[in-house]
């Protein structure tokens, strides 16, 4: 599956991530390691699953709520990809944490795009009355001022509506929705590297 998935998107510059949290299991992720996984992770615990199973921590992106500052130092350390933040105040705690360490972490803000995903109210995670996520209106604005943070690069912006997704409608109304965000802030001279969805 992760090959079909994969292939599906040969035409263009991508990394498919496969959510730890899914199925953390070290033989899993090794299996995912060697065919070229890229992996998303939501804890310091997942990433060291992802590393002992030989995972690239340069293929690892940092997403969830709960990041604590040790884990984040963790990751730090390790290298990863990318932090996917999910508010301001997080993207502040990272640059302080990174300034301590002398490193610079890349940063995407996940943004909120109001997007009902038409699943179990308690997995659904794109609507603006969800507490996940920048709204999609104050993103610019987020985006504008962490540019000023001397230990933080902003690499793109990311979006996760919720999970058991059944219908396709809401994904790529999100796509869109993603898309035209990214116009907007590269129309402003904003850099914008990448989308994560």
């Amino acid at each position: 599956r992760f090959r079909e998935y994969n292939d599906a998107f040969a035409d263009v510059d991508h990394e498919v991530c496969y959510a730890v949290k899914s199925n953390s299991n070290v033989s899993v992720l090794r299996l995912l390691a060697e065919a070229g996984a890229g992996f998303d992770i939501v804890s310091g615990g997942e990433l060291y699953r992802v590393l002992k199973a030989g995972g690239n921590p340069e293929s690892v992106v940092f997403s969830g709520v709960g990041k604590t500052a040790e884990d984040i130092n963790y990751a730090l350390s390790q290298k990863i990809h990318t932090f996917n933040c999910e508010s301001e105040p997080e993207i502040a705690l990272i640059d302080a944490l990174a300034g301590r360490l002398g490193v610079t972490a890349r940063v995407a803000v996940r943004v909120n795009p109001d997007v009902d995903a038409a699943t179990h109210p308690y997995i659904s995670t794109g609507l603006s009355e969800h507490k996940f996520g920048v709204d999609i209106s104050e993103v610019e604005h987020v985006y504008s001022r962490a540019l000023h943070l001397k230990n933080v690069t902003l690499e793109g912006v990311s979006c996760h509506i919720g999970s058991q997704i059944l219908n396709t409608a809401p994904l790529l109304d999100s796509v869109d929705k993603m898309l035209d965000l990214v116009d907007r802030l590269r129309a402003n001279h904003v850099p914008v590297r990448y989308l994560d969805l």
